[in-house]
């Protein structure tokens, strides 16, 4: 995996500096995107790991996929990654590239595991919290997680704050011991 990510990263960065120069950093996060989900099937994959198509084809058949509205910019990048036999890299490159993304956008996607249903006041109280504490614009995703008792997970990039009833229960049994 981290062999993959190495090679991804040069892939990723030259993306990212050609979405910035074209202003289009959106447009392609969702080419890529899209390119990374179809890359993980099975069978495409296996025509991307075939010897009997050529390298031209594997570009000009990935650039099909996000339905031919692709820039020429894009398409190069394709036959770029084809001729270079990086294809299956497109998920580890497109994961990359988002985050570089959010770096640019000073934006981070927050993920919250709760034991129940946050109100929008929870929500907007969290939201602002970590704007604060990590001067980015956030990007909230709930979720409800039975298994914590009680509490949120907050998961933002690498960070993990874990207030979560069973770790507070885990930590006093610690103690105890």
């Amino acid at each position: 995996m981290s062999e993959a990510l190495t090679t991804a990263r040069p892939y990723a960065q030259a993306a990212f500096e050609e979405a910035q120069k074209l202003s289009d950093l959106k447009g392609w996060s969702e080419v890529l995107l899209s390119l990374a989900e179809a890359v993980n099937y099975p069978e495409i994959r296996n025509v991307i790991s075939s010897p009997r198509v050529a390298k031209a084809q594997l570009g000009s058949l990935l650039g099909d996929i996000p339905g031919g509205k692709l820039k020429p910019q894009q398409m190069n990048f394709i036959n770029v990654l084809a001729e270079n036999q990086r294809l299956l890299l497109l998920p580890e490159i497109a994961s990359l590239f988002e985050v570089l993304k959010s770096e640019a956008e000073k934006s981070v996607n927050v993920v919250v595991d709760s034991a129940f249903e946050l109100s929008a006041a929870q929500q907007d109280k969290i939201a602002s919290s970590l704007k604060k504490r990590m001067g980015r614009e956030i990007k909230l995703t709930c979720n409800i997680n039975k298994e914590l008792l009680g509490g949120v997970v907050i998961r933002a990039g690498d960070k993990v704050i874990d207030g979560s009833a069973r770790t507070r229960l885990s930590e006093m049994a610690t103690a105890l011991a």
